[in-house]
């Protein structure tokens, strides 16, 4: 079956092709399609273009979709073999695309340990700076001495507290005589009798025997 159909001229009753716009016969302009064009044929006609141009679409569709354009990524890799970038390759090629690497957070200072408060260890009374020999001495009544205390370890004055007492002060009073109390006054009272001096440092006592002649 023909896709144009014929027409018949409507002066000489001719038929020609539907193309033509004149018969070419009688040169009679053509009305229409002709009384003897079929309403069926003109439209299996437009019909079989229709599918004749989705065939091509359909197929150029196709020709795209399995066209892979990887194929053409390894033409320049030597051996025919694909050339093998990574991701940081393709942005180290842009500059200021590949991000700048963060500084390392500083580390947090340790908390300081609170230091421990030394201890006194060991007291002492001493004269003139040497220890009093035995612990034990001898004072004129009315004539006063006076005395120290050393302790170890050699913990700051301020950080310790000093204590002089005097056991009986009826035979001797000992009044303490720099800032701190470092050092002591003894002055005896009654004469023919002895009585101990305590020297307490950071809970630790210690004593002296005083004898008041």
């Amino acid at each position: 079956m023909a896709i144009v159909n014929e027409i018949k001229c409507a002066r000489c009753d001719r038929k020609y092709s539907g193309v033509r716009s004149r018969c070419p016969y009688c040169g009679a302009r053509r009305i229409g399609r002709g009384k003897y064009s079929e309403d069926s044929d003109n439209a299996r006609g437009k019909m079989l273009i229709s599918v004749l141009i989705m065939a091509v679409f359909t197929v150029g569709a196709g020709v795209l979709l399995f066209t892979t354009p990887a194929d053409a990524d390894g033409l320049d890799a030597p051996n025919g073999d694909a050339a093998i970038g990574s991701p940081e390759d393709e942005i180290d090629s842009v500059p200021g695309v590949f991000p700048e690497p963060e500084p390392e957070p500083e580390p947090e200072p340790e908390p300081e340990q609170p230091v421990a408060p030394l201890e006194v260890t060991s007291i002492r009374i001493t004269y003139g700076g040497m220890p009093v020999p035995n612990n034990d001495f001898s004072q004129p009544r009315g004539q006063p001495i006076e005395l120290a205390a050393s302790w170890d370890p050699p913990i700051p004055i301020e950080d310790i507290t000093i204590e002089w007492e005097s056991e009986d002060p009826e035979i001797f009073e000992a009044v303490p005589v720099d800032v701190g109390g470092r050092g002591v006054r003894v002055t005896g009272i009654t004469a023919g009798r002895s009585s101990n001096l305590i020297l307490r440092i950071g809970g630790l006592e210690t004593t002296c025997i005083v004898r008041i002649t």
